[in-house]
């Protein structure tokens, strides 16, 4: 059989990738070093190769070529002819197939072989050595897309900072067991688009979802050695495809169906994306894409030696995000999620190693400067991780104005506090306040904290309070992979245990409280509104099963889920919980005489330093002003946070008129109806042990 013939034309070098235009294709490929550059085109089912052509053009690094034949469908991939020196950190071997990072979906799978090595596996001469094999039988395709979507007038949600409660979740995870869904569905977009899912969400109150890794991955060979998956997804392979295992039929309208399903109902859809790094991994790693087509232009190279990597990802390789080309690629993707795919933000993993220049983490590195000034990007919500592997890398709090953070100290006091650990009152007290002491800088406001207690890293909430260690074994490391600083507390019996129940969804709850009630945005994790385990497991990043997957069959813990409604619901109607600004107690209310913000000890007295510096202390009391003019609605609370062992009385802060605090909170008693428990302002009350408490001063 005859391959069909095709004409090439110069075409045009922008924009990057591949893209229809109704009549053809225009092909163009970034690298700066290459001789030549080859275009494979495959049938349908990307086994076949039925086209090679060469690009035969290139402006300004750019390679480039115009196929008036294909349109969308066409599955392809590049071949890169230059120089295979690893000494001077070029890489090339055109006898690999290589993705195209601006690919808009891909086709098929990698299946793991040595033909995917630049180098001759196991060669004495390491990856000095040069492999001939053609790896393109065991590569995915790209795939060329039509982009043509009708949004119905979507333009995303933007809910406001002070108003969002973030929810973390996988999408495979999340609907993998949700058996209201048809079996088709679960594990997809389209699982997470049903009306059934979204419904649920709807139901939590929660305003944003953050959808882990999305972005196509690879599952690594040493995990695929091992029977296992990179579940998580932190492996890049593409910035810009959907991960093909999301997707139930192949068609990336899937995706954007629900972003506009999860918009219909309110909910902000943000991204957890990677540019930190690829899944090309060190100089033993496979040439797949970014390795193949420019090594010295993508990635950070060691100046000494240029064979080497620079790696603060701890994946083996970083992203050079000071080259500009490699800045525009990242720029590009996050322009495509907004304004093609309409997600409303994202979270940026070990964000620190995208603003590295030479070296050292930079406030005016070209990646934070670019996205400032980008008007895409500017309705979209930006989340870092403040940190990287690299030395210098943690940076909590030193993001520009307009950015939030992880905030990893409000989730360790959270835990700390809780777990009964002494001295815990001052910074308990600083994270409440939303960590003015790291992001009132600069005229950042409240909701740049980004707190939390859980996420998918770690623990989830129910081993939080089950487990004292990780029991990491099912993923091949001899349990040693994972965080082995917890601050996690079994109460008395390690692992699953009916006796302790009770203590332990009391817990749960506190913590939960506190994050809702503290000052910032607040992230929950999948699962944990349901009790869900891992058998305590802290670094399920391999687990693609039912250690991973919520369990919707359980009705056991209904009551706990209706507790996080609740919660959320009282952030929701109490602006006072969701204050733009950090208040200092300046503002004094003519009406009842309290400040704007205070401290109180079990006494009823104001915080002093001897009160904050007592090791045996595990109780304080937490008041809320609302600072409005006289005869206007002045709205006050009064929070109790009590980790200690015993029952304290507590003397409630009385107010310049006569008043009472109406309990709209009580963690010990969770089903307690409000208004049941009322207190003349002034007046003493029996806290029960390890309690959380919210009053309303009427």
């Amino acid at each position: 059989m005859n391959r069909p013939a095709f004409r090439v034309k110069p075409g045009r070098p922008y924009p990057l990738g591949a893209n229809w235009d109704g009549r053809g294709v225009n092909f163009a490929l970034f690298s700066a070093n290459a001789e030549r550059v080859e275009l494979c085109l495959f049938e349908p089912r990307g086994r076949k190769e039925i086209g090679r052509l060469f690009l035969p053009e290139c402006s300004n690094g750019v390679w480039h070529g115009y196929l008036p034949e294909v349109g969308p469908g066409q599955r392809y991939g590049y071949r890169v002819h230059g120089p295979y020196q690893p000494e001077q950190g070029h890489r090339f071997n055109p006898n690999k197939l290589l993705l195209d990072p601006y690919a808009k979906q891909l086709h098929g799978e990698i299946r793991w072989t040595d033909a995917h090595y630049g180098y001759i596996a196991g060669s004495s001469r390491a990856d000095l050595s040069f492999d001939r094999r053609d790896n393109a039988f065991a590569m995915p395709k790209c795939v060329v897309v039509d982009t043509a979507f009708t949004w119905s007038g979507d333009r995303g949600r933007q809910v406001p900072w002070p108003k969002t409660v973030i929810y973390e979740l996988h999408v495979r995870g999340f609907t993998r067991q949700r058996e209201q869904l048809p079996r088709t569905l679960r594990g997809t977009f389209a699982g997470l688009a049903h009306e059934d899912t979204v419904a649920y969400l709807k139901s939590l109150g929660i305003t944003t979802v953050e959808l882990m890794p999305i972005q196509a991955f690879a599952d690594d060979r040493f995990l695929v050695r091992r029977g296992l998956v990179n579940y998580w997804g932190y492996s890049p392979l593409n910035f810009f495809a959907p991960q093909q295992r999301y997707l139930s039929q192949a068609d990336i309208k899937e995706f954007k169906t629900a972003v506009l399903r999860l918009h219909d109902a309110g909910i902000e859809v943000l991204l957890d994306v990677v540019y930190n790094h690829t899944a090309e991994a060190d100089e033993m790693g496979p040439t797949l894409s970014f390795r193949g087509i420019d090594n010295a232009s993508y990635y950070r190279l060691d100046p000494e030696n240029p064979r080497r990597y620079l790696d603060y990802s701890g994946c083996g390789n970083t992203l050079d995000l000071t080259h500009p080309r490699v800045l525009q690629m990242v720029m590009d993707s996050l322009r495509y999620w907004v304004a093609e795919m309409h997600v409303d933000g994202f979270r940026f993993d070990l964000a620190s190693a995208l603003c590295r220049e030479n070296d050292a983490f930079d406030l005016g590195c070209g990646f934070l400067d670019t996205i400032g000034q980008d008007p895409v990007l500017a309705r979209a919500k930006l989340i870092a991780e403040p940190w990287d592997t690299g030395y210098g890398g943690y940076q909590l709090g030193n993001y520009p104005a307009g950015w939030a953070e992880w905030n990893d100290k409000a989730r360790d006091i959270i835990r700390r506090f809780w777990r009964g650990d002494a001295g815990s009152l001052g910074e308990l007290a600083r994270r409440l306040h939303g960590s003015g002491d790291l992001f009132e800088k600069g005229n950042r406001g409240t909701w740049a904290s980004i707190n939390y207690v859980t996420s998918h890293d770690g623990f989830t909430l129910a081993d939080l309070v089950s487990y004292a260690q990780r029991y990491n074994h099912a993923n091949g490391d001899e349990n040693r992979d994972g965080h082995a600083h917890t601050l996690s507390c079994n109460y008395g019996i390690e692992g699953q245990a009916d006796e302790l129940k009770d203590l332990r969804r009391r817990m749960r709850r506190n913590m939960l409280a506190t994050l809702l009630l503290a000052q910032g945005t607040p992230m929950l994790c999948a699962g944990d509104e349901m009790g869900r385990t891992q058998q305590g497991n802290n670094n399920a990043y391999c687990q693609d099963n039912n250690l991973s997957w919520l369990d919707w069959s359980g009705n056991d813990e209904a009551a706990f889920t209706e507790f996080v409604r609740r919660l959320i619901s009282l952030r929701r109607d109490h602006q006072l919980l969701r204050r733009t600004r950090f208040k200092h107690g300046a503002w004094i209310s003519p009406t009842t005489g309290f400040p704007d913000l205070a401290w109180f000890s079990p006494e009823g007295l104001a915080m002093e330093p001897k009160d904050w510096e007592d090791p045996r202390a595990r109780c304080l009391g937490l008041l809320l002003a609302a600072d409005v003019p006289a005869g206007e609605h002045d709205e006050t609370l009064f929070m109790v946070f009590n980790a200690d062992r015993n029952a304290l009385s507590i003397r409630t802060p009385k107010a310049l008129i006569p008043a009472s605090w109406q309990c709209l909170l009580d963690t010990f008693e969770p089903s307690r109806p409000r208004g049941t428990l009322c207190v003349h302002a002034g007046e003493v009350f029996q806290a029960e042990p390890r309690s959380l408490y919210v009053f309303q001063l009427t």
